[in-house]
C-alpha cells in the first residue's frame, strides 16, 4: 500500500508543489484547503490522471479543532490514516506595524501555530500504534532572521513552529521523526504578487545564488525528508534559500 500523505494547505503554492512531487513518487495524497476550493479540484484531477494514485481533498480550518477532527477521521475511513504530515497551511497578514491589531496577530498564530499542533495532536497515535510517522513543519527563514515589523506576527509564528518541531521530535521518537524546513523567497504566484521589477531585483541580490527559489525545489527536499534515506535525520531544522544573506 502506498503511503498517505496530509498535506495542510495543499491547494496552492508550495503546498501544491508538494502534493504533485509526491504523488509523482507513489503516494497517496490528501489535499487539505480553506478557500481554494477549485484549484484543489483541479489538482486533485492533474494527480490522478497523470500519477494514478488515490487523492483525497478535504476543506477544513486547521485552527479549528473540531474540523482538524472530522478530516483526520475521513482520511482514516476512505484510506487508512495519515502516515506523512506536511504542516504547510498559513496566513501572512503583512501590514505596517502600526495598523496592526491583535485579532490579526492572533488569525496568524492560530492558523501557522496552533493548526500545526491540532494537525499534530489528532494523527500522532496512528503514527506511534504502527510504529512508524513523519511530521514536516514548513516554517521560514522569517523564523531564524530579523526581518520588517509588519512581518511581526507571521515571523513570530514561524519561530514557533521551530520550537514546536523539537519538542514534538522529542515527544515521538523513536517512531516519528519531525522535521522542519525553512524556506527562504520562493517564487509563488501569492509571494510575487504585488512586487514591482526593482523590488524582486533588490531581494535577489541579497541571495547568493542571485535568484529566488521555485517552489518544487522546497517540494524536492521534502520529498527526500520522507523517505527511507533520511531515516536518521530528525529534530532538524533545514534552511532552503540560495544562501540569503540578511532581512528580506
Amino acid at each position: 500500500m502506498n503511503k498517505v500523505v496530509l498535506i495542510t494547505g495543499g491547494a496552492r503554492g508550495i503546498g501544491s508543489a508538494i502534493a504533485l512531487e509526491l504523488a509523482k513518487h507513489g503516494y497517496d495524497i490528501v489535499i487539505n484547503y480553506l478557500t481554494s476550493k477549485q484549484p484543489a479540484k483541479e489538482l486533485k484531477e492533474k494527480i490522478e490522471s497523470e500519477y494514478h494514485v488515490h487523492c483525497l481533498t478535504i476543506c477544513a480550518d486547521v485552527s479549528d479543532v473540531d474540523q482538524v477532527n472530522i478530516m483526520v477521521s475521513e482520511v482514516e475511513e476512505k484510506m487508512g490514516g495519515v502516515d506523512i504530515l506536511i504542516n504547510n497551511a498559513a496566513v501572512d497578514l503583512s501590514n505596517l506595524f502600526h495598523l496592526k491589531n491583535a485579532e490579526e496577530f492572533k488569525r496568524t498564530l492560530d492558523v501557522n501555530v496552533v493548526g500545526a499542533f491540532n494537525c499534530s495532536k489528532r494523527v500522532y497515535k496512528h503514527m506511534l500504534d504502527q510504529e512508524y510517522g513523519r511530521i514536516i513543519n514548513i516554517s521560514s527563514t522569517n523564523g531564524i532572521n530579523t526581518y520588517y515589523p509588519m512581518c511581526i506576527d507571521y515571523d513570530a509564528s514561524k519561530a514557533a513552529l521551530i520550537s514546536m518541531t523539537h519538542n514534538l521530535a522529542a515527544e515521538f521518537g523513536p517512531y516519528i521523526n519531525v522535521n522542519c524546513v525553512a524556506p527562504g523567497f520562493i517564487g509563488t504566484d501569492n509571494e510575487l504578487d504585488g512586487y514591482d521589477e526593482e523590488f524582486l531585483k533588490e531581494e535577489t541580490e541579497k541571495i547568493m545564488v542571485k535568484r529566488y527559489g521555485k517552489p518544487e525545489e522546497v517540494a524536492y527536499l521534502v520529498r527526500f525528508l520522507i523517505s527511507d534515506e533520511a531515516n536518521f535525520i530528525n529534530n532538524s531544522i533545514i534552511r532552503i534559500d540560495g544562501g540569503q544573506m540578511g532581512s528580506c
